[in-house]
């Protein structure tokens, strides 16, 4: 096919492969970046058909796409195909495919897009590859916006820790701070804001309004920006319920210790001191008083031991009929407590996920009621299932638990170094039943006190 000459002289110079092919598909003509792209002499294609060259899988729709430029659908048409080279191998073509009007046949230019799309088959990759991280990261991975209006990638462990789905916060991404206890959402809004203005930001926060919001979150994020101005924020969220947990508990339990052992020994000490400058005032008594003092302390000693082998090797919940644990508690209170009238209203069977240590936690419960009743103690136990939970309600006619006891128990309030709760045996519970992804409430008035302990009911899979 001839050109005319500063047409030729132009095609000839071009970096882009140029060719030129009749309605067959036949090469009529090929400028010289034939052989610079795919390491053929012009001479060697010339006459051949151009589809023969081209990747198998490639072939139908590369083809498709000129037939429709031949019949007249299309005024031209780009297309990315692989098309073989001069050492058998094959490279990727980006080509534009257009009909000439004279003389007749169809240009298509060409152009090499091999190191693009080898970097774009490496950026999927990667990206398929953080993808399945994320996918299996226990921890949340998530992108937002600079103005938070917009969430970019939210990754699967989100919804067990928040409590709330991950398509609610893509339909509206802030949406989010429902999952947040009210109480730190104002501190959460500061930390966005700090973000948005440039700022890193590392907090904790209480989640998840399904569990009261008893989860611990700890969150580190960045913005990032271009220019200047910040276009996006990252950052990942971890649940550290556990170690706010433990901490509490060390907390807690050395506390506890300290206040037992300065009480009691401070009574050993008491009573050791005035037999010592009195021997002739009836020592046996203060013997006596030593030796009960030192009997309680061991008994404090053994419970707290059997509390930190609860909380530094918990099990896993699991299927336990709770009708039974009560009806045990009952029995072992009522033969240490022969006077205490115990009533019971226990439904025949009711299933329940809880750790093993349940049956100790009632039975716990039920001892404080016997022990602490000023007269002949009056202790009620009622069971049943309420939505999806069961329920173990425990009334008695004690002096009201003091409301210092339970705020500490339910976080409201830490124990400080002056006031202290009367013992782990109500941390004890405490434990058990949140171990169990329980809950426990306290009701006390003039007339005693009731506690409410809900409990997972037992699925199939439990």
């Amino acid at each position: 096919m001839e050109w005319p000459g500063p047409a030729e002289a132009l095609l000839e110079h071009a970096r882009d492969k140029i060719v030129v092919l009749d309605e067959e598909g036949t090469f009529r003509y090929l400028n010289r970046a034939t052989t610079d792209i795919l390491e053929f002499e012009p001479d060697e294609l010339q006459g051949e058909n151009a589809f023969e060259h081209i990747h198998p899988d490639d072939r139908e729709q590369v083809l498709s796409r000129f037939e429709r430029v031949v019949a007249g659908r299309e005024y031209d048409g780009t297309v990315e195909y692989r098309h073989r080279t001069g050492d058998g191998s094959y490279m990727w073509l980006e080509s534009r495919i257009a009909k000439l009007t004279d003389p007749e046949g169809y240009i298509v230019s060409s152009r090499d897009i091999t190191e693009r799309i080898q970097a774009e088959r490496e950026r999927d990759e990667t990206a398929e590859r953080l993808e399945e991280l994320a996918a299996k990261a226990d921890d949340v991975l998530w992108m937002f916006s600079a103005d938070w209006s917009e969430l970019l990638f939210l990754n699967a462990a989100y919804e067990p820790i928040y409590g709330q789905s991950a398509d609610k916060v893509r339909a509206n991404p802030q949406c989010f701070l429902d999952a947040v206890h009210p109480d730190d959402r104002t501190a959460v809004r500061d930390g966005m804001a700090r973000l948005s203005a440039g700022e890193s930001v590392d907090m904790e926060y209480r989640v998840n309004r399904r569990h009261d919001y008893s989860r611990w979150v700890w969150v580190q994020a960045e913005p990032i920006s271009e220019a200047g101005d910040v276009v996006r924020i990252v950052g990942f969220t971890r649940d550290v319920t556990d170690r706010r947990r433990r901490e509490r508990q060390l907390r807690v339990i050395d506390t506890i210790l300290r206040h037992n052992l300065r009480n009691d020994l401070n009574t050993v000490i008491g009573h050791a001191e005035y037999v010592s400058e009195h021997p002739e005032d009836d020592p046996p008594t203060h013997a006596s008083a030593i030796e009960r003092t030192a009997q309680e302390l061991l008994y404090k000693a053994e419970k707290q031991r059997r509390t930190i082998e609860l909380l530094t090797d918990p099990v896993t919940p699991c299927r336990i009929e709770v009708t039974t644990a009560i009806e045990e508690a009952v029995a072992t209170v009522t033969d240490h407590y022969p006077g205490a009238d115990i009533e019971t209203d226990l439904p025949a069977s009711l299933p329940i996920c809880a750790i093993g240590e349940i049956g100790t936690a009632i039975q716990e419960l039920l001892g404080n009621a016997a022990k602490h009743a000023e007269a002949s103690p009056w202790i009620r136990v009622t069971a049943g299932q309420v939505d999806d939970r069961g329920v173990v309600e425990i009334e008695d006619s004690c002096p009201p638990i003091p409301d210092y006891e339970y705020r500490v128990l339910t976080g409201e309030e830490e124990m400080d170094g002056v006031t202290h709760t009367s013992g782990l045996g109500l941390w004890l519970v405490y434990w058990v039943v949140d171990l169990s992804n329980g809950t426990i409430s306290f009701e006390s008035d003039d007339d005693g006190n009731t506690v409410t302990v809900s409990l997972p009911l037992a699925t199939s899979e439990t």
